[in-house]
């Protein structure tokens, strides 16, 4: 047994002889025990034994004790979220596939009428993270969405909620952070992308690769919910381009793509494993107006605008016949969000495609010189043709359509409309693009 928070304050030996299993484990200190409710996890693991060992007990009998359960300790505990430190969690991870729907580790991944969840978003000054800081803002407030990133945020980003600097290579950092503020959900966007990443492959593998591993082993100790963003970049010259599946070769010739197949197995061997609660979406190209292209091999369908709200020659590094799969941001988030909400029993993968529209840049062009008829355009196809020659041409992403109810809202004329739109707000009020979206523009 266990004697309180006084006992849970010291390594000690857990010794469970009952029904024929013996399990021996050294369970290391919990952290912030004002925060955590420590005793549950024994009763709830007890239980687990006792239920486990009634053959005739059906999953779903099972879950719905080890549910009313948790709900009865909850209320007993004020409220106190299971989400103790350390090994505590772990054998907890692993039962999660026994309850349809819901995890018995945190109440509020699954209360709707709850606490809201606490979000951590790593890279969050990129592309999606700031949009999705804002998003997220909206719909649980500002102070339950933590961004993080390594560089230092503007004046806006700064003053719209937390935000803290987080190396994703540090994991001292990573658990101080999650235990700091209590962390449910973490969505992890720090990468280097795929032109960028071919510059300093070394660079790229830490980042993209040990920076994932650390983030798995984060998400696996404290019991968190765990986003992470693929991509068309995924996918190769041997994987079929026009339709591409949800699931076929992929074998990417990029470090950037090779990453993310990393991840994208390692985080399904970690739900299976561990029962992680792992959810990952494969975007195209993603367009916006929130934030300066970063050096991606699509980014010429979001370069293109500003160099037409400025005035300036638009020089294309691809052929204009290149056709790739789009998605303007608004459905990118919105697709993030309905994933991060989706009820486990509803998600038959743990990655799924998305997409919206496929365009080349000669169509993109004509649908700009539509509102700018003087835009100068060239075509210089430079190192980033070759990547985006092995990308799919058109997303097959009937899967999430038919499991969890995705659809998207934009096209590519109602998307430019938006775009210039929206630049010609912040350019006439001389918001910078990047301050934008925090600012709800």
């Amino acid at each position: 047994s266990c004697g309180g928070r006084a006992a849970a304050t010291r390594k000690i030996q857990l010794r469970l002889r009952f029904c024929g299993v013996c399990t021996t484990r050294a369970l290391s200190p919990v952290s912030r025990l004002e925060s955590y409710c420590v005793v549950p996890y024994y009763i709830v693991t007890l239980s687990y034994l006792i239920f486990s060992k009634y053959s005739w007990l059906t999953a779903n009998m099972r879950a719905n004790s080890l549910r009313q359960l948790c709900n009865w300790l909850g209320r007993s505990s004020n409220g106190v979220p299971f989400t103790a430190a350390g090994e505590f969690q772990q054998p907890l991870c692993a039962l999660r596939a026994s309850l349809p729907g819901a995890t018995i580790i945190n109440r509020r991944h699954y209360h709707p009428n709850g606490d809201p969840p606490r979000i951590l978003i790593t890279g969050s000054l990129g592309q999606l993270g700031t949009g999705l800081a804002a998003l997220l803002r909206k719909k649980y407030g500002d102070e339950s969405v933590i961004m993080s990133d390594i560089v230092k945020p503007t004046k806006e980003i700064w003053q719209s909620g937390p935000y803290v600097f987080a190396d994703i290579l540090d994991f001292k950092c990573l658990q101080d952070i999650v235990v700091t503020y209590r962390i449910d959900w973490l969505v992890h966007f720090s990468a280097l992308l795929s032109a960028i990443g071919e510059q300093n492959v070394p660079l790229a593998i830490r980042v993209n690769i040990e920076g994932m591993h650390n983030i798995m082993e984060l998400s696996k100790q404290y019991g968190l919910r765990v986003f992470v963003p693929s991509t068309i970049g995924a996918f190769g010259p041997d994987s079929p381009r026009d339709i591409t599946p949800n699931v076929c070769i992929q074998r990417p010739r990029t470090i950037y793509g090779v990453s993310k197949v990393h991840a994208e197995l390692l985080g399904e061997y970690y739900h299976y494993k561990f029962g992680l609660d792992f959810r990952c979406l494969r975007f195209p190209g993603v367009i916006s107006s929130d934030t300066q292209p970063g050096g991606g091999t699509t980014d010429y369908a979001v370069q293109i605008f500003h160099n037409a709200i400025a005035g300036e020659e638009f020089e294309c590094y691809l052929k204009p016949n290149t056709r790739l799969p789009m998605m303007y941001i608004d459905d990118c988030l919105r697709a993030l969000w309905e994933m991060l909400i989706a009820p486990t029993e509803k998600l038959k993968r743990r990655t799924y495609n998305v997409t919206a529209m496929s365009f080349t840049p000669a169509e993109v062009v004509a649908e700009v010189q539509k509102h700018f008829p003087n835009l100068k355009v060239s075509y210089r196809p430079d190192d980033r043709q070759q990547i985006a020659d092995s990308w799919p041409q058109v997303l097959d992403d009937s899967e999430a359509r038919n499991d969890w109810g995705w659809r998207h809202n934009h096209d590519l004329a109602n998307m430019c409309d938006i775009m210039f739109a929206r630049l010609r707000a912040a350019h006439a009020n001389g918001v910078p693009v990047d301050a934008a979206v925090s600012m709800g523009q």
